[in-house]
């Protein structure tokens, strides 16, 4: 059967329409890239953004760098041997916080000071002091949470603020909800071995990536929830094998959270990824993937079924909420994932041996 003239100029008009949409449809997605950052031996643990230009990355060494331009160019602004920087976290681009793992863990660190706050945009830091602060050894995460307050009939936003602690032990935390002008501690030694993350979604409700013991051929894999500011926890995931830690956790919504959960038992190879889609009451178990070199580390998510997990040797990433992941190239051992938002833009970036960004929009 042949065609009209009608027919082959309505298909003409069509064609290249059908080819862009073709090639839309086949256009590569966005790929992580590397960026120039100063090298450094082994992994370096986190990074923080008040916006997708402007942020910071610490290390082991002391050393904390600033970038206006979305990690594009490095400047270093402050340096402290001895200090290992294990957490970051800036409210704005003048005011941060910066938490130290601690003596007695790593070889070379020195610094007994936990915590400290800076009001210049990270050129000088001041050690942060609290009532009780001795029982905090060391810090591994740091949250940060906006809220809205009345003050004299105007609405004004303060940050609720939360450090934890630490690897290895001993669990301690600390809390200030005037935007760290005022501090106390909190000695969680009843409650878990060691902390490795920090949550919270009120001043009241918050979560902890733990373990049950500070000795890891004791430990199992915890996270606990709090419902009254920190003053008692209660597991809501405990993994079922000794030799585990829950090391970092993402939430996308309050509803929907991931954590990593990290094994050193011999002969491991299967990795899993605990998601909760009930606000943190309860938690399951999904697999990652089985390789015993791919431990885990950082976790990050863009929404409820786009993100990724770092690990020794590589990165994974997951389109439908964890059921399947596919590995990506985004550095090895990612231990922080941070997505950023602002202007109309969205990017992403991720801390290990190197420091990589990803735009997503």
């Amino acid at each position: 059967m042949g065609f009209n003239r009608r027919e082959i100029l309505a298909a003409a008009a069509i064609a290249p329409l059908a080819l862009q949409e073709a090639g839309a449809a086949e256009a590569p997605a966005p790929a992580w890239r590397k960026l120039a950052s100063e090298p450094f031996r082994g992994k370096q643990d986190d990074i923080s953004f008040v916006s997708p230009d402007l942020g910071w990355y610490g290390n082991g060494q002391g050393k904390l760098y600033r970038t206006a331009d979305g990690g594009e160019t490095w400047e270093k602004v402050w340096e402290q041997p001895g200090t290992f920087i294990r957490a970051l976290g800036f409210v704005s681009a003048e005011v941060g916080f910066l938490g130290n793992v601690g003596t007695g863990y790593y070889p070379g660190v020195t610094d007994t000071k936990p915590l400290y706050v800076t009001r210049d945009g990270g050129r000088s830091w001041t050690a942060v002091e609290a009532q009780g602060i001795e029982a905090v050894a060391g810090i591994c995460g740091i949250d940060i949470l906006p809220r809205q307050t009345i003050y004299q009939g105007e609405t004004r936003t303060t940050h609720v603020i939360h450090a934890a602690g630490r690897v290895g032990g001993p669990a301690a935390m600390l809390r200030s909800t005037d935007g760290g002008e005022s501090w106390s501690a909190l000695d969680l030694s009843a409650f878990a071995g060691m902390i490795l993350d920090v949550k919270f979604h009120s001043a009241e409700e918050g979560f902890l990536c733990a373990a049950s013991s500070s000795d890891l051929a004791q430990a199992n894999a915890l996270i606990l929830r709090t419902q009254n500011g920190g003053q008692t926890w209660d597991p809501v995931y405990r993994s079922t094998r000794l030799r585990e830690n829950c090391w970092k956790m993402s939430w996308p919504t309050r509803e929907v959270g991931y954590a990593t959960v990290q094994s050193y038992a011999e002969g491991a190879t299967d990795r899993v990824v605990v998601k909760t889609t009930d606000g943190g009451k309860t938690w399951r178990e999904l697999p990652l993937v089985s390789d015993a070199k791919a431990q885990e580390f950082g976790v990050g998510f863009v929404d409820e079924q786009r993100g990724w997990v770092g690990t020794a040797v590589s990165g994974f990433e997951t389109r439908d909420g964890g059921k399947s992941w596919a590995p990506v190239e985004m550095g090895r051992a990612v231990n922080k994932v941070r997505v950023v938002r602002g202007g109309g833009r969205t990017r992403a970036f991720a801390i290990g041996v190197d420091v990589h960004r990803l735009d997503l929009a």
